[in-house]
This record gives C-alpha cells, sequence and structure tokens, in this order.
C-alpha cells in the first residue's frame, strides 16, 4: 500500500499559514511524500499540543518514507516472507539474467535489483531499477506480486 500526500494532508494543522514555506497545506503533504520538505518545516505542528496526536501519527507513518530508496521502494523485511515472487516477475531481471531470475531460478548475475537473503527480499542495486534515473518508468512489478504487501513505493 502506497502512502500519499492526501493522508498526510488529513493529518497536518490545514490551516495554509504558509509557516513552512508552501502555499497551502497540501503542496506541503507533497513536498514531505517526495523527500523534498521534512515534517519539522511545519513549525505549528511541533509548537501547538493540540496537533500532538497527529504529529505522533504522522511520524510513524513516515518513518517508511526516510527509509525508502531513491526509487520511492519500501522495503519492510519484517512483512516479507521470502517467496521471491517480486524477483523473478521483474523485467529487468527477466532481460538481464533470463535463464536465472527471469526462469524463476537464483540469479546468475553479480548486481540484480532485489536478491532474497535470510529468507527475506534485499534491494542489491536499485540503480538497474526502471524507476531510477531521468527516464524512469512508473513500473510496479515487484509491488504488485508481492502477496504480503512488504514491498510500497512513496507516491508523491
Amino acid at each position: 500500500m502506497a502512502i500519499t500526500p492526501m493522508e498526510v494532508y488529513k493529518l497536518l494543522p490545514k490551516t495554509n499559514c504558509k509557516k513552512c514555506g508552501e502555499a497551502t497545506c497540501m503542496s506541503f503533504a507533497f513536498k514531505v511524500i517526495n523527500r523534498e520538505r521534512k515534517l519539522e518545516d511545519c513549525t505549528p505542528l511541533f509548537e501547538e499540543k493540540k496537533y500532538a496526536p497527529q504529529l505522533e501519527e504522522l511520524k510513524k507513518m513516515l518513518k517508511g518514507i526516510e527509509e525508502a530508496t531513491e526509487t520511492g521502494l519500501i522495503v519492510d523485511e519484517e512483512l516479507c516472507s521470502g517467496c521471491a515472487n517480486c524477483v523473478v516477475v521483474c523485467p529487468v531481471h527477466a532481460s538481464d539474467d533470463p535463464y536465472g531470475m527471469g526462469s524463476g531460478y537464483g540469479p546468475t548475475i553479480d548486481d540484480p535489483i532485489l536478491r532474497i537473503e535470510d529468507g527475506v527480499v534485499k534491494v542489491i542495486n536499485m540503480k538497474k531499477c526502471r524507476r531510477y534515473g531521468k527516464n524512469r518508468i512508473l513500473c510496479v512489478a515487484c509491488r504488485e506480486n508481492c502477496p504480503s504487501d512488504a514491498i510500497r513505493f512513496v507516491e508523491g
């Protein structure tokens, strides 16, 4: 499941005070999701006690974003069952390693995007992901085939 700007916005003060430098709380929410702004930039959220419950919920929600890769990929290893569906369905793996991961076997290349280690998926080489770089494609093959929702993307 993705974290969306609307989810962040719902927990912000929604006063459009502009203390963060943004015109609206919604634009601030988008920038928080895209990691262009930090939650601390919303000073009313930290200074006014009435927002304390929302602040705690936002901190919990955004914790995963801090761990996201350059592509917005978040892997929750606690949820991963190690099924390797994400590794096998990756179109980059199928093209770069057709007789290994592309055929449902272990990797035969040294630098896959994802690999199963100790029973959980690990990000090895994110630069090969179709979502990486300026010509990126918003591929979600790994997330769509994860039965335990261990793979998410930040979507701003």
